[in-house]
């Protein structure tokens, strides 16, 4: 393949569902452009209008507006389909509310474990009646909170926000502590919006009082790292050309991607660097390269753990062995990401293992050809999608509905870039 062309990346999922909980906690009316526009994101949305605020239609290339309200009782169960930031998030805001509300989500959603936000937010004074092992569906009644200084077992951006969301809302003090450093993009719009927070290392701080601040908003939401990453390694696994992708969000909590990526021999320019809102913005400049493995430790993972499911294809096509160091996180993602990933490798003719919480790849030049079952896991499909633009390349994929939760479009984008295909 060779590649050419500039492509705008969708907005960053992450964000989008934050700009949208705090636009609907602010009371008055806010307006966000460059929302991503994807099944998750309007899953959020959804809950977001049974709980009270205002919430416009999502539109690719128009804003969104949100009127803030007070929120009240549903008259239903909130279903969060797909979105564990939506169910995760909403928890810790419900946590302060003086109502009772189910959540529920679709069939992978459910499987996924929920105690990690539970036990935090019952130790601030909220009411949790869950399915076996806490996972939903569960009902929250929330009330009146008192702080918290947590310690956080894992490093989860989920976890942190929904805490800090819960200490915004609850109008107390709330202090979590990560073994490394997860997403900061609810600490980033919390200061942006003027509310107190410290942060040191892996210590975060959100001062009581900070509800008070919170006011309506304009903002932009830049494109989402972790969608461009997969037009950034079809262009790295090219064999001509160079790709432009505008407006990509270089968080560092979110360019662990990138540092990988050099590592391996990869060079992704930036140009235009400026901010947009409280978040690093930048134009990336992509062409091919040949690429040498390389050690992802576990200190990295928080930093890129959606974008191991294409560091693992672009593994599989370089000299020697890659090791992706305890990446058992991967196990409750939308499938079990981990030995899905490992076993779709295989079947299109490469060699992967999984060692306890380590993923083991190793390189080849030969032409990857097989089936690859998705699981409905978006990450999975793209992934495997940019491994069967190969020369000689046979890649079937199980189906090609599930990017549309995060990356509506993909397959679109992916045929622009694809100069031998025009």
């Amino acid at each position: 393949m060779r590649v050419a062309g500039i492509i705008r990346p969708p907005g960053d999922k992450s964000i989008t569902h934050r700009m949208l909980m705090l636009a609907g906690l602010a009371r008055g009316r806010s307006r966000i452009a460059g929302a991503l526009t994807a099944t998750d994101v309007k899953s959020t949305a959804r809950a977001l209008r049974l709980l009270g605020p205002r919430v416009g239609v999502l539109r690719r290339g128009a804003a969104v507006v949100v009127d803030g309200t007070c929120w009240r009782a549903p008259t239903r169960t909130v279903h969060c389909g797909n979105s564990g930031t939506a169910a995760r998030l909403l928890m810790g805001i419900l946590a302060a509310h003086p109502f009772a509300v189910r959540l529920t989500g679709d069939g992978s959603l459910r499987r996924r474990p929920m105690g990690r936000v539970t036990e935090p937010l019952r130790r601030m004074g909220a009411t949790f009646t869950t399915a076996p092992d806490d996972r939903l569906p569960l009902t929250v009644r929330g009330g009146s909170l008192h702080g918290i200084d947590y310690d956080a077992p894992i490093a989860s951006a989920q976890v942190k926000s929904a805490i800090l969301l819960a200490g915004l809302v609850g109008d107390v003090t709330v202090t979590v502590t990560e073994p490394w450093r997860s997403r900061d993009h609810t600490e980033r719009l919390l200061i942006y919006l003027g509310c107190d927070l410290r942060q040191e290392g892996t210590r975060v701080t959100l001062a009581g009082g900070a509800a008070a601040k919170l006011v309506p908003f304009d903002m932009t939401v830049p494109g989402d790292p972790s969608s461009a990453a997969f037009l950034v390694a079809a262009a790295i696994l090219a064999e001509d050309g160079e790709l432009v992708l505008e407006r990509v969000g270089v968080n560092p909590t979110r360019a662990g991607f990138l540092r990988v990526l050099d590592r391996m021999g990869a060079r992704v320019e930036r140009a235009d660097e400026r901010w947009v809102g409280n978040e690093p913005v930048a134009d990336l400049l992509i062409r091919p390269a040949s690429l040498r493995a390389t050690e992802v430790s576990a200190a990295e993972i928080p930093g890129l753990v959606d974008e191991i499911p294409i560091l693992a294809v672009l593994a599989s096509r370089a000299s020697g062995e890659s090791i992706f160091r305890r990446v058992g996180e991967l196990r409750v993602k939308e499938s079990n990401r981990l030995e899905l990933l490992a076993a779709n490798l295989r079947a299109v003719g490469c060699r992967a293992e999984v060692q306890g919480d380590d993923l083991y790849v190793a390189g080849s030049d030969a032409p990857p050809q097989g089936r690859v079952e998705t699981a409905g896991d978006h990450r999975i499909a793209m992934a495997f999608a940019v491994l069967g633009t190969l020369e000689r390349a046979s890649v079937t994929l199980s189906e090609r509905a599930s990017p549309a939760i995060s990356y509506p479009g993909f397959f679109d984008d992916l045929a622009r870039i694809d100069t031998d295909a025009s």
